[in-house]
């Protein structure tokens, strides 16, 4: 990733404004991210059993800062149950070098030296009623603690969930904030990830949002989602496509599509729209997507969209270029 491209995420997230607080965020319209333990089926959405999100903590926050975990285990009517229940889930917190900026952490699937970092926190997580439905909380931590990163505005830090045993699906939300025991929102955080494993509403009516930042130097993405179960559309919305469908994956398979990227486009969020069938009706679908550019780098996929949730813009022209008479 260029260091001016770098630069500007920092920029943006210190000029849009936005408020990290649940992820999924509101705006995702997303009920849970999903990690199913190491023994269960690909067939279920989640193609590794590991996810890793990242937090940015603006320079400015001088306070502790704390990562809240809602409903770590892995049972009751959030989770989805496989038999019984006999999931093993870990939580851990990373900062300090390397965290973010060791290339490990930009890859699909969990491999090479993707725990880089100083483990700071972690805890594993089994079936109990302790911490079902309920907040766990990590920290506190400074925020220097994190990795900084002046690209990106501020100090990174790493949070990996790993199911490592049983086949169940974990069901999970995370929250950044100010607080041990409260939701208190970080103003000027973000949060985001390289490859996203989530679970769709079970609502016909409800639609999911995705927000992949497009750089600088991108002309062109692929999206690859997995395990959708050809449960409706996905449509890709931006300031200058009102609607553009990309290939939605069956049971089991990864869906792959390309698409251009015009110079309106860069340096904005596209929204990635998973629009459920009104015909079938399937519950429990978990889903896995990531964005890659036209090099295969993973693209950034952020809970909170960078300038605001992307609207069509239908007063932007484009100049066609003259035809030339041939002699």
């Amino acid at each position: 990733m260029k260091r001016v491209t770098r630069f500007l995420f920092g920029f943006l997230l210190l000029t849009s404004n936005c408020i990290a607080q649940q992820v999924p965020a509101v705006e995702e319209n997303i009920p849970f991210l999903v990690t199913f333990g190491k023994d269960g089926a690909k067939s279920w959405g989640d193609d590794d059993f590991s996810q890793t999100y990242f937090f940015v903590i603006p320079k400015f926050q001088v306070q502790p800062i704390y990562i809240r975990v809602f409903d770590a285990e892995t049972s009751g009517e959030n989770d989805e149950k496989k038999g019984e229940y006999n999931t093993k889930t870990k939580f851990s917190v990373y900062g300090g070098k390397e965290a973010f900026t060791n290339k490990d952490v930009r890859l699909k699937d969990p491999g090479g030296n993707y725990k880089s970092g100083n483990l700071l926190a972690s805890k594993i997580f089994i079936s109990s009623e302790v911490y079902d439905g309920e907040w766990y909380t990590f920290g506190p931590f400074n925020p220097t603690e994190g990795e900084l990163v002046s690209e990106y505005g501020g100090y990174i830090f790493k949070i990996i969930s790993e199911g490592l045993a049983g086949d169940d699906g974990n069901l999970y939300k995370y929250f950044l904030s100010s607080s041990p025991t409260e939701n208190k929102a970080i103003e000027g955080g973000n949060a985001f990830t390289f490859e996203y494993t989530f679970r769709l509403s079970d609502n016909q009516k409800d639609v999911a949002h995705l927000y992949p930042y497009i750089e600088q130097n991108v002309y062109s993405v692929r999206l690859s989602n997995f395990d959708f179960d050809n449960d409706g559309e996905i449509n890709i919305v931006s300031m200058v496509k009102k609607g553009e469908l990309s290939k939605a994956s069956g049971d089991d398979t990864w869906a792959d599509t390309e698409h251009k990227i015009v110079e309106k486009e860069k340096k904005t969020t596209l929204d990635v729209q998973f629009i459920k069938s009104k015909k079938a009706v399937i519950k429990n679908n978990n889903v896995t997507l990531y964005v890659t550019n036209q090099d295969g780098n993973l693209l950034p996929i952020y809970t909170v969209p960078i300038g605001g949730v992307p609207q069509h813009n239908s007063k932007i022209q484009f100049k066609q270029k003259k035809k030339t008479t041939p002699y």
